[in-house]
């Protein structure tokens, strides 16, 4: 059923924008992006070996960028529907993760996981932005994925505080992450034309001018790049600082990378219509690449706070600034840009975890794996630095 927001009409643009990025702090912050504050729990009750951690962590973001192809072709209309689907699959697929107990299973599951989440960001997309047709709530939008990861490490947080196993850890995500679905689900259902009344601003393009094939090209390989430069902290920055910090659990840090991605969207977008694309694009990947590195030379707090933040305020921000600009492109090719960017983004990703994991085996330090995730952040800078 069909139901008005009863409210002035910023509060209701306020309201959708909420609703949305609730979508989306489910389907990413929990439903993708617990495990990494799960993970070194499920190693220790020798439920996975890091191995194993890693192929279940391949496949999710293989599930991602599966989910993104199959809704390739998905409509506005259909957006409300999926992100209720998408939703209610994330939250069974974090509940079973309570219950199995085979390597394989917990591995297929996690690959499922992320399809479920690319379809939460596809649907609270097309149903925000172009349903609702409320496209200046993107920022807040975007920020649920921040929010989400900050949600569920304090729920690991407090799980792991209390020395409960990963089972009873997942539950209590799966609890939260439920309660909040339950307050805001209403929302999804109100009518398309619920911001007729809404006075929209024309947005202020800045983007580079150029227009080529070769530009696109250019592009596509940058953000690549990106996708497998962040993969490597965002999968394995509580592992790879548990025994290394005292007085503070590791899984803290990955809140703060949390927290400074909730906020980075809205910053990202001003300075690209401030600066313009190449500009702040260039900025976000160099800063990116210090964060990621920065552990390498020491796992003292002052350093793990530094990449938790850097990376944490950056990598949405790759997202704000970069999909603009695909779209900007998308004349210049014959297939479709925005599809073409979620797949390289999503390759990376799956290879991310996979090159970090042969890396350990060889050296039995995360450090080779941050050199390169990092090497691979400056190159795509370097190319957004080329003219």
């Amino acid at each position: 059923m069909i139901t008005a927001i009863k409210h002035p009409p910023h509060i209701r643009a306020l309201l959708l924008s909420i609703a949305g990025s609730v979508v989306l702090i489910i389907g990413m912050g929990y439903g993708r992006f617990a495990f990494t504050g799960v993970l070194p729990v499920m190693l220790k009750e020798n439920l996975l070996t890091l191995q194993q951690g890693n192929w279940a962590a391949s496949a999710n973001y293989a599930g991602y960028l599966l989910g993104a192809l199959l809704l390739s072709r998905a409509r506005p209309v259909d957006s409300r529907r999926l992100c209720f689907t998408s939703v209610l699959a994330t939250l069974l697929s974090i509940v079973a993760l309570a219950w199995l107990r085979s390597p394989l299973a917990i591995i297929v599951l996690r690959g499922l996981a992320g399809l479920f989440s690319a379809v939460t960001l596809i649907a609270a997309s097309l149903w925000l932005l172009q349903h609702m047709q409320h496209t200046q709530g993107a920022p807040m939008l975007f920020s649920g994925v921040g929010i989400g990861v900050f949600l569920s490490a304090e729920m690991v947080a407090v799980g792991k505080s209390l020395a409960l196993p990963s089972a009873t850890i997942w539950l209590l995500c799966a609890g939260s992450a439920a309660v909040m679905f339950l307050v805001f689900f209403r929302l999804l259902n109100s009518p398309p034309d619920t911001l007729v009344d809404y006075p929209f601003k024309a947005q202020t393009s800045t983007c580079s001018q150029t227009v080529t094939a070769t530009e696109a090209w250019k592009l596509l390989l940058i953000y690549g790049l990106a996708g497998f430069g962040y993969i490597i902290t965002a999968t394995y920055l509580p592992l790879f600082l548990t025994g290394s910090l005292t007085g503070i659990d590791p899984v803290q840090i990955w809140a703060v990378f949390g927290l400074a991605a909730a906020p980075s969207c809205f910053f990202w977008h001003r300075l690209v219509v401030a600066r313009g694309y190449r500009f702040t694009l260039l900025l976000n990947l160099i800063l990116q690449a210090v964060g990621v590195i920065l552990p390498a030379f020491s796992h003292a707090l002052p350093f793990c706070l530094a990449s938790a933040l850097l990376v944490g305020f950056t990598f949405m921000g790759t997202v704000t600034v970069a999909l603009p600009e695909a779209r900007r492109l998308a004349a210049a090719v014959s297939f479709n840009m925005i599809a073409a960017m979620t797949a390289l983004y999503g390759i990376g990703q799956i290879a991310g975890p996979l090159v970090a994991g042969e890396l350990y085996a060889f050296s039995g330090s995360f450090n080779p794996s941050l050199w390169t995730a990092s090497t691979a952040l400056m190159l795509a800078a370097g190319l957004v630095a080329k003219r």
